[in-house]
């Protein structure tokens, strides 16, 4: 079985985002989210181009919501957290756990 993915501090943070929305995760609220509770501004292309990253690396699933009026009838891409997304969390977490028990 191959080691879990290493995550960089945007791709954490969207993952988390990702994990705390639950299924009405899209670009958007993920920033909103990231923002909210790091008070942080990351931008929305930082938060679409990472979503985008990783979805194609496996850690996520998206998909098409229905369309909203809202969004002039556009469909927002919504994401879940894959079973791999899962386990690099998880190392994400452990790891950093350790180097902050010194």
């Amino acid at each position: 079985m191959a080691a879990p993915q290493t995550l960089g501090s945007l791709e954490l943070l969207v993952l988390l985002a990702v994990l705390r929305l639950g299924d009405g995760a899209y670009a958007v609220a993920v920033r909103d989210a990231i923002a909210e509770r790091t008070q942080s501004d990351p931008s929305r292309g930082a938060v679409s181009v990472t979503l985008d990253r990783l979805d194609r690396k496996g850690l996520l699933r998206s998909r098409l919501g229905e369309p909203t009026a809202e969004r002039g009838g556009k469909a927002k891409r919504l994401y879940t957290l894959a079973a791999p997304g899962h386990q690099a969390l998880r190392a994400t977490l452990q790891g950093t756990h350790a180097m902050l028990q010194g």
